[in-house]
């Protein structure tokens, strides 16, 4: 094992024997089996992630250091853990999750063995897990779940449905994050409205002139 390696395991540990006010520590964490799925699990300029719902429609804010929190009220943190590879790091995450003050995990993984999302939710059981299949091989892995280790899953790529579900777990606690969860939502109804009228009023040829634009 590398002394990067041990020094993570390290640090998860001594945290979660830290007693670390709730509003002071990482509300979601997200992990990842590579940091090739990074463009799946949090975003790009073209396709929207998890950072994406999390950071530009919910208000969270990414949490870098577990002793540094930001002035954010809600935060979440990343990390890159291989099941396969990194088999110490994945349960020392799940292990000390709860205890580090992380609510609810986001896990994403790829390939046609994506373990990550079910071992996790295995070692973190009680704390609610919401798998990302990064691709489409990886969804049966990921629903694969047998009876009593339950694990909540979106389709392949849709990481950004997973924060939502993540922050709907939150919101159960949080007035505040509820209420924007339902503005966002408010939002996509607006313009469904918007997109109808425009549709109906200037018709089929007008329509594509004004949103090819």
């Amino acid at each position: 094992m590398t002394d990067r390696l041990q020094s993570l395991i390290d640090d998860l540990h001594a945290q979660a024997d830290d007693d670390q006010p709730a509003d002071a520590t990482p509300d979601v964490g997200i992990v990842m089996g590579s940091d090739s799925d990074l463009d799946v699990m949090m975003g790009t300029e073209d396709s929207a992630g998890a950072y994406d719902a999390l950071v530009h429609e919910l208000g969270f804010a990414e949490q870098t250091d577990y002793y540094d929190a930001p002035d954010a009220r809600f935060s979440f943190e990343t990390f890159v853990v291989s099941a396969h590879r990194t088999p110490e790091l994945m349960y020392a995450y799940a292990e000390t999750a709860e205890a580090r003050g992380l609510d609810v995990l986001i896990a994403g993984a790829g390939g046609k063995s994506a373990d990550l999302p079910n071992m996790t939710a295995s070692i973190a059981y009680p704390l609610p897990v919401v798998g990302v299949p990064v691709q489409e091989k990886s969804v049966d892995s990921v629903l694969g779940m047998p009876t009593g280790a339950p694990l909540t899953a979106v389709d392949a790529g849709k990481s950004f449905n997973a924060a939502l579900s993540a922050a709907m777990v939150l919101a159960r606690e949080h007035d505040a994050l509820r209420d924007r969860l339902v503005d966002y939502h408010e939002g996509l109804k607006a313009d469904v409205a918007d997109v109808s009228h425009d549709l109906h009023t200037l018709g089929t040829p007008g329509f594509r002139e004004k949103y090819d634009d």
